[in-house]
């Protein structure tokens, strides 16, 4: 593990879950060890850039043999946080909601859609796979009784802010908001706006900028 006041760079901790997601898939594919060189190949990350990587976190692999998948797997996952479930609400029940709640990448790192919520009538009272879909109104409820401190915000961007104080409100911690809109939540409770359209926006001027995309 990191060092005692040591500070781990953020481009360490965000190249983290790839590196995890490299290795538990060759988990599924009983694979056994694997080089610093291999992972590259997979993730697109430099060898060496990944083994500096993983020395702020201890002493992991053998020279000559490689990396043991499993355990590199399992600490990484203790460094992250996700080798214990984590229960999460998903406040939006629409085509992007239900996509987010649908896809096995959550389940798999040991996140729970535990909660869903939606304001549509329709919708009320019905599940979203096995998850029962609540209004918003009883969000408190909900999120207390199960637990929450994560949520999801995919409601359309006039009801963002809205959102956002009401999960704040109800003790909720990590907030993702995957909407346009640019919300604000009280100190202690932390937010990370990732909007698609935004992040594609964001990648276009680069690939432009390189010239790997037509002006015209």
């Amino acid at each position: 593990m990191a060092t005692k006041g040591s500070a781990v760079p953020e481009g360490v901790i965000e190249r983290l879950p790839a590196y995890l997601n490299c290795l538990m898939d060759l988990e599924e594919e009983r694979v056994a060890t694997v080089s610093s060189q291999r992972m590259s190949d997979l993730t697109g990350i430099n060898a060496a850039e990944i083994r500096r990587d993983l020395v702020h976190f201890g002493s992991f692999g053998i020279k000559g043999v490689g990396y043991d998948v499993k355990s590199l797997a399992g600490r990484i996952q203790k460094i992250l946080g996700s080798d214990k479930p984590h229960r999460i609400a998903l406040v939006g029940a629409g085509n992007l909601g239900s996509a987010i709640a649908k896809y096995d990448g959550l389940r798999k790192h040991g996140f729970e859609i535990a909660a869903i919520f939606d304001k549509d009538p329709a919708r009320i009272g019905k599940r979203l796979g096995a998850t029962l879909i609540h209004h918003p109104k009883e969000i408190d409820q909900v999120i207390g009784h199960h637990g929450i401190y994560m949520a999801i915000v995919a409601v359309p961007p006039d009801a963002a802010q809205r959102t956002v104080d009401q999960l704040a409100a109800a003790g909720v911690k990590v907030i993702l908001n995957y909407t346009s809109a640019r919300v604000t939540a009280p100190d202690g409770v932390q937010v990370h706006n990732s909007d698609p359209v935004n992040e594609l926006l964001y990648t276009l001027y680069y690939l432009r900028s390189r010239k790997q995309v037509p002006e015209g």
